[in-house]
């Protein structure tokens, strides 16, 4: 089924373009320090939070050149980065839109209205999960459980948590996403920034 040789996988999955990729040089120094954090030989410990960083910084899914240099930063092999990054959902294998809104299906959310949520996102957004809408603004995803049953139904826009949700608290939330960036706002905190 795959292969491996000279550290890279053999299968149809898993064909780099052959792109060069790499943090700024300031990112760079941030994941060294995270890294740093964990115990020599232990650096894989710290794929979990190099991926998010990578995903935000390197084009806003993991590429399989962006995952192989990630597992060359970890001294691990591109196996190990692609076995985690296909197990989570909040990583994207593919191009997605500026903005991932992920949308518990548990039971929690549905008893709660996350159904209904769901629906009114498809409707207003003319996609279904899984698709992006044409200006390249949103993809809508359905996840298991974002860990917040007593507030639900409830949604994630990249590293933004919504709860309570209504019809219209979406209507607000969709609409402040549609509006241009404030140049003077933080647009949300990044994830290099939530792991300093």
């Amino acid at each position: 089924m795959s292969e491996t040789n000279n550290n890279k996988v053999n299968h149809h999955l898993f064909k780099g373009e052959g792109k060069v990729v790499s943090f700024s040089k300031e990112t760079l120094e941030k994941v060294q320090q995270l890294i740093l954090r964990y115990p020599e030989g232990q650096e894989k410990s710290a794929l979990l939070p190099v991926l998010h960083i990578a995903q935000e910084e390197l084009g806003g899914y993991l590429s399989v050149d962006v995952m192989d240099y990630v597992a060359g930063l970890l001294g691990i092999e591109p196996i190990e980065v692609y076995e985690v990054a296909t197990f989570y959902s909040m990583f994207n294998l593919e191009k997605v839109g500026k903005y991932v809104i992920e949308v518990c299906q548990t039971g929690p959310c549905s008893i709660a209205g996350g159904d209904a949520i769901l629906g009114h996102l498809v409707s207003t957004l003319q996609i279904k999960p899984g698709e992006t809408t044409k200006d390249g603004l949103f993809t809508l995803k359905t996840v298991e459980c974002l860990g917040s049953c007593g507030t639900s139904p409830v949604m994630q826009i990249n590293t933004e948590f919504y709860e309570k949700l209504t019809p219209a608290k979406v209507d607000q939330i969709i609409e402040k996403h549609r509006q241009p960036e404030d140049p003077e706002s933080s647009g949300g905190q990044r994830w290099v920034e939530k792991f300093f």
